[in-house]
C-alpha cells in the first residue's frame, strides 16, 4: 500500500546556492524555514521585483525506514518558481521547467538505509526567456521560493501512476469511464486484477473490476467502464455533490497500490446559444483570480487557498472563476469542486510566445496541468492559449492537439485580444475592454470572430486597466468603477450572443514596474490585496436572492464636500431589497426602486437616485442619512450614515479560531476603525501595533497603517499547539486595545 507523507516542515534554506551545498554538512549554513514558502518577504508596495530573483537552496533530511526497501520512493513537488534541480545524497535525479506544474523526484536509487539522507534543491528564482510566462514584459509578478506543498510517496514497483475518472451524463443517466495508468518499476512482468469501487462517503454504489498485465520496466493503460448507475445525484453549482473513487491494484489476494479521486457526475454543453450545466442553461458571472498575496507573495497554504474559494462563492456569489493566468493551487480547486465555484483554467504566459524550447515547456504545461487537474468537475474548460497572445497556428494547434488527446470530455478555450483572430479552440474566448464610460459596452461575437456562425463565446476580461480604483479613492471615482462592472455585467446577460464574462479582476495584486500604479500594484480588483471589498464589490455581492443574504449598500462616503461641487447625488444603491426607502435627518424623504431600465440583466438591478430636495445644495445643512430596505414587504436590510463621523471604535475579526499545529496553517485577521454608525473610516490612515504571544507568528510587519481604515494581516502556526493571542494597539488614537484569541491544535490522526 502507498504511503504519503508531508514534507513541508523541516526545511533549511539559503538565498544563495553553491555545489557544496550537495554535501550537506552544517545545518548553521541555513535558516529554518517551512512550506509554502517564499524566498524573500516584500514589503505590500514599492519593491524592486529584483529581490527574490535568485537562485536559493532548499535542504531536508529524510527519514528512510527499512519498509522502503524494495519499493519506490518518490518526493512530490507541487510547484517551486521557477526552475528546480533537485538532488538527493548528491545525485541530481530531477529537474523541472516552470513554476505553476508538479514535478516529482524519484529518489529510490539513491537510497542510504545505514546513513543521513539529505535532499537538495537548487532553485533558480529568476525570469528566464526559456520558460512561460517570461521573454518579455508580464503584468504581474512570479514570486520565488518552494510555494506549494511537498510530500514523501512510497509505493510498490508495480504502482498507480494516476487515475482519470470520466463521468458521462446522458439524458439523466449517469455512467463512469475511468483510465487507470500503471506502472511496473519491477524486473519481472505482473498480473492482478484492477478494482473501482465508488462510494457516496463510505457507502459503497459500484464495483468494477478487470485483469491486467503488464510487462517489467513499463507503463500501460486499462480502462474499466460503469454503466446505467441509478441513484447518484449530479454535481451542480447548487447542490455540489461529490463522490469517491477508490481503485486498488491487486496481485495474489494482496493489494498493492490504492488511490483515490474525488469526482462529480455532470452534464457540459457548449452551443452556440449558450452554456448548459446538466440541462439547464447558465449565464457565467464570474472574476479572475491572481493567487498573489501581500509579503510573501503565492506561499500561502490550505486554508487560506480554500478562502479564496469561499470569497469568491460565498461572499461575491459568483457561479465561476478564471484562474488567471496560470494553474492554480489544488487546494483552491478543491474547494471549488466542494462549494461549486465553476473554473476556466489556462497555462501559464502573457501576451508572448517564445522560441523552441520555450514552446516545449508550454506544451508541459498542457499535459501537466491537464494531468493533475482532469478530476476536478468544477473545471469546465482548459485554456490552451497564451493570454492575449498573437496567433500562431502550429504552436496552438499542437496544445489544442494535447488537450484534446488527454481529456475529450472537456472543450479547450483560449484568451485573445485580438480581432479577427485565427479560432482553432472549442470557445472563443476575448477580452473585450471596449468600456471606456461611454455607450459602448461590449462589442458583438461577430465584430472579434469575424466568422459567420455564432460560436460558443465568453467574455474573459473587461474594465481593469481601463479604470483602476483604489480603495480609498474619491467617491466619484469609485462609483464610476462600481457602475462599469455593473453595466458590463448587464450587457452581457442581455446579449444573446455572449454566454458569460469575467471581469478583471477579483483582488488587486502586485505588478512589474510597467504596470500599475507605480508603487508595483495593480488596483483593478473590486477587493484589496487583504480581500477587503471595494464598492464594486457589492455589484457582484447584490446577485443573490435577499432570502440568502439581504444586500443594502450605499456607493457613498456620505459627506457633504466629497464630491465634486458637493453632494452625494447621484446616489447608487447596490441591493436585492425590493425597494429602499431613505430618511435625512429622522425624516422620510422618498421610496425609490430597482433601475430596471437600465439594468434590465442584472436580477438585481442598483437602486439609482438623481434628486433628493436639498441634498445636492452646497452649503447647506448636513444631516444623518438612513436607508430601509425591504423584501415581501419587510424590512430586511437598514444602513445608517452619520453627519459627524468620529473615530468610535477598533474592531477585529478573524477568518478563524482554530487553527492547525502544523507549522504552516494560517489565518487572516481584518482590523478596521468606525465611526458612531460602524462605518468604515476611508482616509484613517492610523498606525496600529500588532503583538501575538503563544506558538504563532505573524506575516509581514508588526507595525503598520491603515489603508482606507481598513487592514488585514496573517497569523501563522508553529509546530507546538497551544494558545494564542493577538493584540492590536492604535499608537496615538484614543482608542482601547483590542485582542483576538486563537487556538493552535495537533492535527488529528
Amino acid at each position: 500500500m502507498r504511503q504519503i507523507k508531508s514534507l513541508s516542515c523541516g526545511w533549511l534554506f539559503r538565498e544563495d546556492f553553491s555545489s557544496d551545498y550537495l554535501t550537506f554538512q552544517d545545518p548553521k549554513l541555513f535558516r529554518p524555514v517551512n512550506l509554502p514558502h517564499m524566498n524573500k518577504e516584500i514589503p505590500y508596495n514599492y519593491f524592486d521585483e529584483k529581490i527574490y530573483q535568485f537562485v536559493s537552496t532548499y535542504v531536508r533530511k529524510l527519514d528512510i525506514l527499512p519498509e522502503y526497501r524494495d519499493k519506490r520512493v518518490f518526493v512530490d513537488f507541487e510547484g517551486a518558481m521557477t526552475s528546480a534541480e533537485v538532488f538527493f545524497n548528491g545525485n541530481l535525479v530531477q529537474t523541472h521547467k516552470g513554476g505553476y506544474t508538479p514535478f516529482s523526484a524519484d529518489i529510490t536509487d539513491y537510497l542510504d538505509f545505514h546513513g543521513d539522507n539529505a535532499l537538495v534543491v537548487r532553485l533558480d528564482s529568476t525570469e528566464r526567456q526559456d520558460i512561460p510566462p517570461f521573454g518579455n514584459v508580464i503584468d504581474y509578478l512570479t514570486y520565488g521560493g518552494i510555494y506549494r506543498d511537498v510530500s514523501l510517496r512510497v509505493v510498490n514497483t508495480t504502482y498507480i501512476e494516476n487515475v482519470f475518472a470520466k463521468p458521462r451524463v446522458e439524458s439523466q443517466v449517469a455512467s463512469l469511464d475511468t483510465s487507470i495508468f500503471i506502472a511496473n518499476r519491477g524486473l519481472k512482468p505482473m498480473e492482478g486484477i484492477a478494482l473501482v469501487a465508488l462510494y457516496d462517503q463510505n457507502l459503497l454504489i459500484t464495483q468494477s473490476e478487470q485483469n491486467f498485465k503488464i510487462d517489467a520496466q513499463a507503463q500501460t493503460t486499462l480502462d474499466i467502464s460503469t454503466s446505467n448507475l441509478g441513484g447518484v445525484k449530479l454535481w451542480d453549482i447548487e447542490e455540489p455533490n461529490l463522490y469517491e473513487l477508490r481503485v486498488s491494484l491487486g496481485v495474489e489476494g494482496q493489494i498493492l497500490d490504492q488511490y483515490q479521486v474525488s469526482l462529480g457526475f455532470r452534464e457540459l454543453a457548449f452551443e452556440a446559444d449558450g452554456f448548459y450545466l446538466n440541462g439547464r442553461k447558465i449565464h457565467l458571472r464570474g472574476l479572475n483570480r491572481h493567487q498573489g498575496f501581500p509579503y510573501v507573495g503565492y506561499a500561502m497554504p490550505e486554508r487560506v487557498q480554500k478562502r479564496d474559494a469561499d470569497i469568491l462563492k460565498n461572499e461575491l456569489y459568483l457561479n465561476a472563476v478564471r484562474t488567471s493566468h496560470y494553474p492554480q493551487s489544488r487546494h483552491f480547486l478543491d474547494r471549488c469542486d466542494e462549494i461549486g465555484l465553476l473554473v476556466f483554467e489556462e497555462i501559464p504566459g502573457w501576451q508572448h510566445i517564445g522560441g523552441p524550447d520555450w514552446k516545449e515547456v508550454s506544451y508541459s504545461d498542457v499535459r501537466l496541468m491537464i494531468e493533475r487537474d482532469w478530476n476536478h468537475p468544477s473545471i469546465i474548460m482548459w485554456g490552451v492559449r497564451i493570454n492575449e497572445s498573437p496567433d500562431d497556428h502550429d504552436f496552438y494547434l499542437e496544445t489544442n492537439r494535447i488537450a484534446r488527446e488527454l481529456d475529450p470530455t472537456r472543450p479547450t478555450a483560449g484568451v485573445r485580444c485580438h480581432r479577427h483572430s485565427e479560432f482553432l479552440e472549442d470557445i472563443f474566448t476575448v477580452n473585450d475592454f471596449s468600456h471606456s464610460g461611454g455607450e459602448l459596452v461590449l462589442d458583438t461575437q461577430e465584430s472579434w470572430t469575424n466568422l459567420p456562425r455564432r460560436v460558443p463565446y465568453f467574455v474573459t476580461e473587461f474594465n481593469g486597466h481601463m479604470f483602476p480604483t483604489k480603495r480609498f479613492d474619491q467617491e466619484e471615482r469609485l462609483m464610476e468603477h462600481t457602475l462599469r462592472h455593473a453595466r458590463v455585467q448587464d450587457a452581457a446577460a442581455k446579449a444573446e450572443d455572449i454566454h458569460g464574462a469575467f471581469g478583471w479582476c477579483a483582488f488587486d495584486y502586485n505588478t512589474h514596474f510597467e504596470f500599475g500604479a507605480g508603487d508595483r500594484i495593480c488596483y483593478h480588483g473590486v477587493m484589496d490585496m487583504f480581500r477587503i471589498p471595494k464598492f464594486a464589490a457589492g455589484v457582484y455581492r447584490s446577485q443573490v436572492s435577499p432570502n440568502i443574504d439581504p444586500v443594502l449598500e450605499p456607493v457613498t462616503l456620505w459627506a457633504r464636500g466629497e464630491r465634486s461641487i458637493g453632494g452625494v447625488l447621484p446616489l447608487v444603491i447596490l441591493t436585492n431589497c425590493d425597494y429602499v426607502d431613505v430618511f435625512l435627518a429622522g425624516q422620510e424623504v422618498g421610496r425609490f426602486y430597482p433601475d430596471r431600465e437600465r439594468h434590465s440583466g442584472l436580477e438585481y438591478p442598483p437602486v439609482v437616485i438623481e434628486a433628493i430636495d436639498n441634498v445636492g445644495v452646497w452649503g447647506s445643512t448636513w444631516f444623518d442619512g438612513e436607508f430601509v430596505g425591504y423584501h415581501d414587504g419587510q424590512e430586511i436590510a437598514r444602513k445608517k450614515f452619520v453627519k459627524n463621523p468620529v473615530v468610535t471604535e477598533l474592531i477585529l475579526i478573524a477568518d478563524d479560531t482554530e487553527l492547525i499545529a502544523n507549522g504552516q496553517d494560517v489565518t487572516r485577521i481584518v482590523m478596521k476603525v468606525v465611526d458612531q454608525a460602524g462605518n468604515l473610516l476611508p482616509y484613517l490612515s492610523e498606525s496600529l501595533k500588532l503583538d501575538i504571544t503563544g506558538p504563532a507568528e505573524i506575516i509581514g510587519p508588526n507595525q503598520v497603517p491603515l489603508i482606507g481604515g481598513c487592514l488585514a494581516t496573517w497569523i501563522k502556526t508553529t509546530n507546538e499547539p497551544g494558545k494564542v493571542r493577538v493584540t492590536v494597539s492604535p499608537s496615538t488614537l484614543n482608542l482601547a486595545s483590542k485582542t483576538v484569541d486563537l487556538t493552535s491544535q495537533r492535527e488529528e490522526g
